[in-house]
């Protein structure tokens, strides 16, 4: 079921609550779209977009990463103020703490237009994935820390049960989360216990923790460790980078020409209200 057929749309998450936490001079440089979106989210569409490799080694998962990055659709100029938003925090209250604005933090300047989120619409021209939108947003100072991918199936052609609650109209999800607890859960809706047909949305929860006992090792433990080893499977190869940035520069230089308004939104929300209006149809971000 890992295809067009029953996927109705894939959601990319990376969200952080924290500000640039003394980074703004490098971050002025960078934004958002090349700090997390260049290389981390679309590596992470690649992997979860990609086909089965032939072998579990580091040319043939990286072979099949680099044909999913190569069938992401370009996004063209004229498309770029629909598919994509750049947005930047302003003052606000994260875990029920006052934080400052973007433009107050050290190093910014006063009437900075760097973006600290991102929002896009994009589509993978292949055969598993045609005409699945993909969603990726990625921000500082939103509600809180974490990064998950959620596969929402299609609906149901004719449900039987009433489906008038807002979370009932939403599809199953099949949600991975990366960080910070690994695990993976599969949303759907359930009967209510008792007399009467009533239905509420459930969650089946796996959680690496839990199961195992110890939570899995850091990043940069893994990435030493790896290296070390030789063993190059989670590392980019030249043309992994050449297609991520192709995909990104346009983009970028869209931006730079101010062709997409920078948005504003207050720290500790979930974003502009431009990332929400992204979504086609009947589409919602999840809640993570």
């Amino acid at each position: 079921i890992w295809n067009r057929r029953y996927v109705d749309h894939v959601q990319i998450t990376v969200s952080e609550s924290l500000g640039v936490e003394g980074r703004g001079a490098y971050y002025e440089e960078a934004g958002a779209l090349r700090d997390v979106v260049q290389n981390h989210m679309l590596q992470l569409l690649s992997l979860v977009a990609m086909e089965p490799p032939v072998a579990f080694d580091a040319d043939a998962v990286r072979d099949e990463k680099v044909k999913v990055l190569r069938s992401v659709r370009p996004i063209e100029l004229a498309e770029v103020g629909r598919a994509t938003v750049r947005g930047q925090y302003a003052a606000g209250s994260v875990g029920g703490q006052p934080v400052v604005g973007y433009r107050q933090e050290a190093g910014v300047a006063s009437g900075s237009s760097t973006e600290t989120y991102v929002a896009l619409r994009l589509l993978v021209d292949n055969w598993r994935w045609a005409d699945v939108p993909f969603y990726l947003r990625a921000g500082k100072r939103l509600g809180k820390r974490v990064t998950e991918i959620a596969l929402h199936f299609k609906p149901l052609p004719h449900p039987l049960f009433d489906t008038s609650a807002m979370s009932l109209r939403q599809p199953n999800s099949l949600v991975l989360r990366i960080q910070p607890d690994e695990g993976i859960a599969l949303r759907f809706a359930s009967k209510v216990p008792g007399q009467g047909v009533a239905m509420r949305d459930v969650a089946m929860d796996f959680r690496y923790g839990t199961a195992f006992g110890h939570e899995s090792p850091e990043a940069y433990e893994r990435l030493l460790l790896d290296a070390m080893r030789g063993d190059a499977t989670l590392f980019t190869r030249h043309d992994e980078v050449e297609a991520q940035w192709a995909f990104v520069d346009p983009i970028s230089g869209a931006w730079r020409e101010d062709r997409v308004p920078l948005a504003r939104y207050a720290a500790g929300g979930w974003g502009p209200a431009e990332g929400d209006a992204l979504m086609q149809g009947d589409h919602r971000w999840s809640k993570p």
